[in-house]
C-alpha cells in the first residue's frame, strides 16, 4: 500500500501541473510515483482476483473459469 504523503505527492504534482507547469524534475519524480501507484493497484487488484470465489443463492460455486486458471497458476507456485 502506498503511504499517504505519496498519495499526496502525487495530488499536489498534478494540480501544480494543470496550473503552473512542472519542472524536469517533477515530470520525473511525478512518472515514477504514478508507476508506483499503478504496481500497487495491479497487485492488490490480483489479490482480489486471487482469493475470490463467487457462490450463487443455491450455494454452488460459479466462479468464472478464468478466475479459477489465475487461482490455479498461483496455487502450483
Amino acid at each position: 500500500m502506498m503511504s499517504k504523503e505519496k498519495l499526496n505527492r502525487i495530488n499536489e504534482l498534478a494540480k501544480k501541473k494543470k496550473s503552473i507547469g512542472l519542472t524536469k524534475e517533477e515530470q520525473t519524480e511525478q512518472n515514477e510515483l504514478r508507476d508506483e501507484y499503478i504496481k500497487n493497484v495491479r497487485k492488490s487488484f490480483s489479490n482480489q482476483i486471487e482469493s475470490m470465489t463467487v457462490i450463487d443463492p443455491e450455494g454452488n460455486d460459479v466462479t468464472p473459469e478464468k478466475v479459477k486458471e489465475i487461482q490455479r497458476k498461483k496455487n502450483s507456485h
